[in-house]
């Protein structure tokens, strides 16, 4: 019936889009094993990173097939967890969020801001405020506290942060910083149980910062209500 071949489709995108996320991580950590900073074309094999990246991509782009049915909204967010995933592998490989990346990424904040064309923001009283508010805000926040607790922070995880404030909104964006602060974490105790870091080990904060975006614009509207219904 017509429910079942509509089941079908959805079974056959969510497969197709799956592959094409992986594919695209695949060429994410490829990119970033030689991009910006590798000009001598030098390259690392792949490893852990190359896995990371490559789940990264397949599960960004199956959840988006899944969460997302009108094809506007899937390329405007196809986009954005595009670039999430290159500055993944950048920062992983290279501990890099290039400006030639976040920088046009905010200018497209903006114009899907004002066209009206995020779903994110989409019927959202004040969505303009909140884009706005959320993209001046959370980087200025993530500043503080790093100036507060002395944490590593660069500026790249600024213009990032106030990329994906932009085309979140603040309660998202909030969510973001939430995630990516547990995430690293969780993979920071790891490392220090597992013997490969210490206390003072670096953890490039822009991987959790697309992981936690990634998380937020998938599941955060969800996650919060959960978090909000604890209280």
């Amino acid at each position: 019936d017509a429910r079942a071949r509509d089941d079908d489709l959805l079974e056959t995108l969510t497969l197709v889009f799956a592959a094409s996320g992986a594919a695209f991580g695949a060429f994410a950590d490829l990119l970033a094993a030689r991009w910006p900073r590798h000009a001598d074309c030098a390259s690392r094999s792949t490893d852990w990173r190359t896995v990371a990246v490559l789940a990264a991509g397949l599960l960004a782009f199956a959840a988006l097939v899944l969460r997302w049915q009108e094809p506007r909204d899937q390329l405007v967010l196809g986009v954005y967890f595009a670039a999430l995933i290159v500055l993944l592998a950048t920062d992983l490989d290279q501990r890099l969020l290039p400006d030639l990346l976040t920088l046009p990424l905010i200018a497209y904040t903006l114009v899907v801001l004002l066209l009206g064309w995020n779903p994110l923001l989409a019927g959202k009283d004040l969505a303009a405020l909140s884009a706005i508010a959320a993209g001046i805000g959370a980087p200025a926040v993530l500043v503080l506290t790093s100036r507060v607790f002395g944490g590593g922070l660069g500026m790249g995880d600024v213009k990032m942060l106030a990329m994906v404030g932009a085309f979140i909104g603040w309660k998202l964006a909030l969510v973001t910083l939430m995630m990516a602060s547990l995430s690293g974490s969780v993979i920071g105790v790891l490392l220090i149980a597992t013997k490969r870091g210490d206390m003072k080990y670096a953890l490039p904060f822009g991987t959790f910062l697309a992981l936690g975006a990634a998380l937020a614009a998938t599941i955060g509207p969800e996650a919060l209500r959960w978090y909000l219904g604890l209280w």
